[in-house]
């Protein structure tokens, strides 16, 4: 069974050598002194051979190679080739996506109104895609997400960076339901940890609800919305802190009046 220390002694010839290691694993010594790990096998009735990487610094450690020849040798025994995998492993990597691209694309095809979707991307232009437009998916972490909305939040925008969060969160369960297999960096970040609203208690005054009648006779919507908002009047004047001075024209009376002109 090879060791580092081992691994570190071992020298080139001219031809290439085996080193055999455990559970079928070998390293492969080539004249010019790279080690490789490898993995001999059969499946479904081929031959074939896995490369894990290579020894050192910048590649495997002995034991990350150890762990890879476990996974394979898992896949073996379920009837896959590790080989096959690791080549398809290769291919999607080639033609992953950026983030920017797969926001384009959510926010195309995902099913939300019109305005939710120009909000949407009022925000993903001008939060998202400056900083993250290249980036792919897999590298994009909790953390890079969790500083980003934090950053939001010390300019004073903690509602942006709300969105920023759900933003992502749907564009990352965009991607896996269409085949990605990268974790969502949203599911480690609680809104929470973003930013608390203090709800408030504060109630229209008759004057500010008087201000707000007049002006949703200017506003273009539909007559059974404006109905709608003239019946939550009525229902915040039924209130105490609705009632007017004597003398004075009641907010009821006033809507009343409205309601009779408009039918």
């Amino acid at each position: 069974m090879l060791t580092d220390a081992a691994l570190k002694h071992l020298k080139p010839k001219e031809r290439i050598y085996k080193v055999t290691d455990r559970d079928g694993m070998y390293v492969l010594v080539k004249p010019s002194g790279t080690l490789t790990f490898r993995l001999d096998y059969r499946v479904n009735g081929r031959r074939e051979t896995v490369t894990f990487g290579k020894y050192g610094p910048a590649g495997l450690s002995l034991a990350r190679a150890r762990e890879l020849c476990i996974d394979a040798k898992r896949a073996i025994s379920e009837g896959r080739s590790p080989a096959i995998e690791k080549q398809r492993e290769k291919r999607r990597l080639l033609e992953a996506k950026s983030f920017g691209e797969f926001g384009e694309k959510w926010l195309t095809a995902a099913s939300m109104a019109d305005s939710t979707r120009a909000m949407r991307r009022s925000i993903f232009e001008r939060e998202l895609l400056p900083k993250w437009r290249h980036r792919l998916l897999t590298e994009i972490m909790p953390d890079d997400l969790r500083a980003h909305c934090g950053a939001i939040v010390e300019r004073g925008a903690p509602a942006t960076a709300i969105h920023v969060r759900d933003i992502v969160k749907q564009i990352y369960g965009f991607a896996i339901l269409h085949g990605e297999k990268v974790a969502n960096p949203a599911d480690d970040v609680g809104p929470a940890s973003i930013a608390t609203f203090v709800p408030k208690d504060r109630s229209l005054s008759p004057t500010e609800i008087r201000i707000m009648l007049k002006l949703l006779e200017k506003v273009a919507t539909l007559p059974t919305i404006r109905l709608g908002m003239r019946l939550y009047c009525r229902r915040w004047c039924a209130r105490a802190s609705c009632r007017t001075r004597p003398g004075t024209r009641s907010i009821s009376r006033t809507l009343s009046g409205r309601s009779r002109r408009s039918g």
